[in-house]
């Protein structure tokens, strides 16, 4: 576990190099919702190849650099693209970006997905404000020996999205004029679209949202006691007994045009944390 803390410094180190502010807000940005990381100003850009032990975004719709700047009045570090367990990296892979961005001063994450929607009172270009999450992926990125310099061995999850954000969240959409839907994420592994048989179950189980990301990031961010905000955008419906195809270019066409309210959304937030 040593490893992941030197892994850790090294990436640290290199992006410190590269920057000359320390960033307080993380943002994760999904799928469809990178052009935020446009509206930072004084912009470093930082390909993630670049970056020791970074892995590489393979996903259609994901720029794969880190982007560090002003937003309103904070410095942020961007994901403008992030890493899915799909694309065959470790659950530990997936999440390192998180670690190096609490080792980088990070105290507040917003993590953004796209998503489909299995609650009925949902539609497609609802945003969700995640208020808990169901991990569905059978995989876990704290398995293995735990670094205490990191967090706790058995990290409690009752508050992984940060009851008194939810709250900012709530009033910020509000000020905007912006409905929020709210409900529960399942994450899954994908990247198989669900049946509608899984659809139905993961209803029942209580999931209002399915998508194929992150509940890893949050579960890091958690461990390591960052602040966690978490809203999706349903891209489309989900609901098993109803079940249309799906293709991914859908996916992006409903969150490119839902992304203009998610942006304006999402800077409102930074600005009031």
């Amino acid at each position: 576990m040593g490893q992941l803390l030197h892994r850790m410094d090294e990436a640290k180190t290199y992006i410190q190099s590269r920057i000359s502010v320390q960033p307080q807000v993380g943002l994760i940005l999904g799928s469809g919702l990178g052009e935020l990381a446009d509206d930072i100003q004084d912009a470093v850009r930082i390909p993630y190849e670049s970056i020791p032990h970074f892995p590489v975004s393979t996903v259609e719709g994901h720029a794969g650099q880190l982007v560090t700047g002003r937003l309103h009045n904070k410095t942020v570090i961007a994901m403008q693209g992030r890493f899915h367990y799909y694309e065959g990296y470790s659950m530990q892979e997936v999440t390192f970006p998180v670690r190096v961005m609490k080792a980088l001063g990070v105290d507040h994450l917003i993590v953004t997905n796209a998503c489909g929607g299995m609650n009925p009172d949902f539609k497609p270009g609802d945003l969700m404000l995640i208020q808990d999450h169901l991990n569905m992926t059978g995989a876990n990125p704290l398995i293995g020996q735990n670094e205490p310099a990191l967090g706790p061995r058995f990290p409690d999850m009752s508050r992984a999205y940060t009851p008194d954000l939810l709250e900012l969240v709530r009033e910020t959409a509000k000020s905007l004029g912006i409905g929020i839907q709210q409900g529960v994420y399942a994450g899954i592994t994908g990247p198989t679209y669900m049946t509608p048989a899984e659809l139905t179950m993961l209803r029942k189980m209580g999931g209002d949202a399915v998508g194929m990301s992150t509940v890893p990031e949050v579960i890091v961010a958690s461990h390591m006691a960052m602040k966690v905000i978490g809203i999706s955008c349903v891209t489309d419906m989900a609901i098993g007994e109803h079940l249309e195809p799906l293709s991914h270019e859908q996916v992006i066409e409903v969150a490119n045009r839902t992304k203009p309210m998610f942006i304006t959304l999402v800077k409102e937030i930074v600005s009031r944390l």
